[in-house]
This record gives C-alpha cells, structure tokens and sequence, in this order.
C-alpha cells in the first residue's frame, strides 16, 4: 500500500514517534509518506532526524519529509492527525495562572474549567484552518485524526464547522481498563469485556465483565479500596465510584476538575488528591511535567537519536487508537476502540449534536459506533453540565463574542463553584488580553477588555495554589531516573 499520513503539531516530538512506530508496526504500511508539519522549525528538524533513523535501522521505504508549510505537508494526504497545543507552554502557563488569582485550582486545565475554556479558543480558529486546508488540497474525503486537546470543542469544531470528516481520539479509556483489570486480578487485559461511554474526560465503565462474569458496584468498589497504590492515588475516583455506581476512565487529577465538589476549598484539595504523581492532582501538575519533558527532551537529544537505531518491536504497538484505525480501514482487520464522534443518538439521553466518546468498530466501511447506549442519570447529568460548557464554548470561538465566552466560563462546574460573576468577567478579560495574539477572532474585544481591566475594583490573590511543587531542573530529574533505575 502507499498513500500519506500528515500530522500536524509532528513537533511533540515524543507523541510523533509513538504514532509513527505504531503505523509502522503493520507489514502492509511500510511504504507509505509521513508528512510532518509543525510552526517550530527547530522542533521539526528534531523529529525527522529520529524518524529517519527508525527508517534507516530497519530498512524500511517509507518516506519522511518535513515542512513549516502546513499546506504542503497536507496535499495529497489521506489521513492527518492532529496533536497541536496553540500557543504552547507560554499560553499554557496563563490557563494556570491567571484562574488561581481568582481561587480556581487546576490539575490540567486543558478539558472544560477556566484553561481548557481558554485553550479551546486558541486551537479552534487553527483547527478551522486546518478543515480548510484538508478540504483544497488533501485526498477527497481525507480523514481528520484529532488527537488535540480539548478532544470534544475541536472535534464539534470540526465537525460543525470544519464540515470534514473528523474523529476524536484519546486513551484515557484503555488506561481506566487496565486499571481495572488490574485490581480485579485479571492474568492479562484481554480478560476484561466493557462498554465504556459518556464524553471525552467523563466517560463511565457502565458494564464489565470479567471473563464474561458481571462485575458489580461493590466488587469494584472492595477490589480499588484493597489495592495498595489506587487506594491512595485514585481516592477522588473511588469516591464517584461509591456514590455514582460506575467507575469514571479519567485520572484523579483530571476528573476533580471537571466536578464542583472536590476542588472548591484549598484546604479539601489535599484530601482527595495524591502527590505521588503529577496526574493525581497536583495543582498545575501537567504544566510542570510538560515543561519538564520538554527540557529533558532538549538536554538528552543525542540519547533519544541514538535509541530510534533500534530494531522495531512489534510487540511493543501502543494501544493509541490511530494505528489500529488506519489498519481497519485499509486492510479490513476489524478494530473495536472508543471514539469521539457526533452524538446523532448513539447516546440517548445525550444531546444530540453533543460530541461523545463511546464503543465503536472500525472496517473498510468506515466507522461504525454502536447505538442506543443509555448512561447513568448521575453520569448523564455530568456530561451535560460540560456539554453547555463546550457548546458555549465553541459557539464563542467561531464568532469572537466575549460575552458568550464569558457565560461559558461562568457556567463551568468549577469555577461556577469557587468564582463570583464579577469575577469571573474580570478573569476572562485578563486571560483574553493576556493571550490576544493567539485569539485573532477576539481582536476587536481586546481594547474594551483593557479598559474595564483598568478600572476593575475586584481583588484577586497571589496563590500558587493548594498544592503547586516547582520545576525541576535537569540535574534533579537525572538524579531520580538513576534511583529509580537502581531501585528497581
């Protein structure tokens, strides 16, 4: 077979190569065309180095080009995906820290809350730009692969607006599984039968089984609570375990702030979050592990370069879903996954032009999402609560109105819990100000927003927040892979 894969944002360099060596592990692919397209050349360059020497160790012909030209790298391609973050970690910065001097403590910030609001408005206009480019000069009918987030506003982006042919993809529900299987003492993953649905970052194992055995609520519940590591990392989750009846796919950090409940009082935070690792709750916990990364990655390039000289290893495939895609609609093997698609009544107590991630298959013919899936009433009304958020929220990006933004923010769960209106507008003029040169469609707003910004009496805080640990620097990093090297 040959045809061409685009990815767009091919500068997260680690995502990248994941995705590249994953298509690479099917024997059919080998001489297809990598297009990588990225606003950094720097980071470009970085990453086409690492791919050509995947290619070159294992002898393969598949072609890897790189381009700041992002229509270029788009023509002729019959699949793109999408891994961007606009703005990158400066504007990410902001999303943390301008909410905490209005009381509003972030995990991640880059789903629903004041950040992911945010955020969606950065990337919306590019992912726009994107359905455009696609639709002039990409293979009739390519495939949009949106690995971005916020998953569900740049999907509904895309698929309202965009008018392409456009799929979600994340792996917070294969995470929750193998959690799952773990506590329930499963020899191997494949044990664990389930219907995992809701949206994107709020999706709920409503039925598992276990070597086709029916787990319940209170096995589920016993089996977290017995585990020596999940009991302590996972305590939020195991809480809307007890009380909801289902177990959420998303991480304790992530799902606490998609709820009013735990994340309202700093001196509850500490309770229900765990500082084990960046993911449980840590306050700005994936800013600091991303600005990390990133100055790992930059520091010990010479050793990434040398380990892409290695032979592939098939059994070392991901379960990211991209792969597995393109393999079902091009060899007809047929893959069952989780995807974000329009809801179109593949959840019945949903909206219908909601974006929702639920079980679907994959053939030749396309994806095939499997239909009349009723949530929980708690996980529904959840879902709902973000939704009106997202719908908001993407409505707001596409028109440039700053008092539809507002309300969106405002009705977040999160904020709505910890956050007043009047500060609420203050917060958003300083964010929307704060990131005017990635929020083009805001440009007319800007000034007005200045303004109040100068005559505002509302008080805000200098707060790193309930539970904030500084960057480490690359000695301190190195310092700790070589114990745990030696520990384990």
């Amino acid at each position: 077979m040959s045809f061409k894969i685009a990815i767009i944002g091919a500068g997260s360099v680690g995502f990248t190569k994941k995705l590249f060596t994953d298509i690479l592990c099917i024997p059919e692919f080998s001489d297809i065309e990598f297009a990588l397209t990225d606003v950094s050349e720097h980071n470009l360059q970085m990453i086409k180095a690492i791919l050509d020497r995947i290619v070159e160790a294992n002898k393969l012909p598949t072609r890897v080009t790189a381009t700041t030209d992002r229509r270029k790298a788009l023509e002729g391609a019959r699949y793109v995906i999408s891994c961007v973050r606009v703005g990158g970690l400066e504007a990410y910065a902001d999303d943390i820290r301008i909410p905490l001097k209005y009381g509003i403590d972030q995990c991640v910030g880059d789903t629903i809350c004041a950040g992911g609001i945010l955020y969606g408005q950065r990337n919306i206009p590019v992912i726009l730009d994107f359905c455009k480019d696609i639709l002039e000069v990409a293979e009739p009918g390519a495939k949009f692969l949106n690995y971005a987030n916020p998953m569900a506003m740049n999907t509904w982006a895309a698929i309202e607006y965009g008018k392409v042919d456009t799929v979600g993809l994340c792996h917070g529900v294969q995470h929750g599984a193998e959690q799952i299987a773990e506590v329930l003492g499963a020899k191997s993953h494949s044990e664990l039968d389930y219907v995992c649905s809701g949206i994107n970052h709020q999706t709920w194992f409503i039925d598992l089984r276990l070597n086709g055995r029916k787990i319940g609520k209170d096995e589920l519940v016993a089996a977290f609570e017995a585990h020596p590591v999940y009991s302590q990392q996972e305590k939020l989750r195991i809480d809307v375990l007890k009380r909801f009846g289902v177990y959420s796919t998303e991480s304790n950090g992530h799902l606490s702030e998609y709820l009013p409940w735990y994340r309202k009082r700093p001196d509850e935070i500490t309770r229900w979050i765990d500082m084990s690792d960046w993911i449980h709750g840590e306050t700005g916990g994936y800013l600091r592990y991303s600005t990390e990364t990133r100055n790992w990655f930059e520091t010990e390039y010479p050793q990434f370069l040398e380990a892409a000289s290695k032979p592939l290893d098939v059994s070392k495939r991901s379960n990211e879903h991209a792969s597995h895609i393109l393999e079902a609609l091009e060899t007809n093997r047929v893959y069952r996954g989780h995807f974000n698609v329009k809801n179109a009544g593949i959840i019945t107590n949903l909206p219908q032009d909601a974006i929702i991630e639920s079980p679907g298959f994959v053939d030749r013919f396309g994806i095939n999402m499997a239909s009349g899936i009723t949530l929980p009433e708690a996980c529904a009304a959840t879902c709902m609560a973000s939704i009106n958020v997202q719908r908001m929220s993407v409505h707001a990006a596409v028109t440039g109105d700053i008092d539809l933004l507002k309300l969106a923010v405002l009705h977040d769960p999160l904020v709505g819990a910890v956050s007043t209106p009047e500060e609420v507008w203050q917060m958003v003029d300083e964010m929307v100000v704060a990131q005017a040169r990635w929020l083009p469609q805001y440009a007319d707003a800007v000034p007005a927003a200045k303004e109040r910004l100068s005559k505002s009496m509302v008080k805000t805080r200098d707060w790193a927040g309930a539970a904030r640990r500084k960057v480490r620097s690359i000695e301190e990093l190195r310092a700790e892979k070589t114990a745990l090297k030696q520990a384990g």
